[in-house]
């Protein structure tokens, strides 16, 4: 197992309804546009995972889980990885319901997108100053 953390923060345009995809990013504005991502200022953009994390994720059988802490409340995704992936953006984390790749996807075929995170978790995120853990590791 290759497991790699990083923190992200809060906005109070987190809306997290985005059916699909969900996202992290290492701008530090968010628009409501942006109704997928629910944590910025991210320490992590797909190109800071390891290159032995990268290697991994190519694996169509390999099982990508991502564990969001925030406020004592966790929730997990768990998704898996493709041929495709590149893991090449230097701004940005998209976790994806779909088979869809580019530059920005950790993974594919996910259990959960946005809107079915914690809700709990969202609120929190909601705050400017809130913070929250991501613990990414796949198997």
């Amino acid at each position: 197992m290759i497991t790699e953390t990083f923190f992200v923060y809060g906005h109070e345009n987190v809306r997290s309804t985005h059916k699909s995809t969900l996202e992290f990013t290492k701008d530090t504005d968010l628009t409501h546009n942006g109704d997928c991502i629910i944590g910025i200022g991210s320490e992590f953009g797909c190109a800071d995972f390891s290159s032995e994390f990268k290697k991994a994720v190519k694996d169509e059988n390999a099982k990508v889980t991502i564990s969001i802490e925030a406020d004592g409340i966790v929730d997990t995704v768990s998704g898996f990885g493709h041929p495709d992936i590149s893991l090449t953006d230097n701004n940005e984390i998209v976790i994806r319901k779909s088979d869809f790749v580019c530059g920005r996807t950790l993974c594919v075929n996910s259990n959960k997108a946005a809107k079915d995170i914690d809700a709990r978790i969202v609120d929190f995120l909601k705050k400017p100053e809130a913070r929250a853990k991501v613990t990414v590791s796949i198997s």
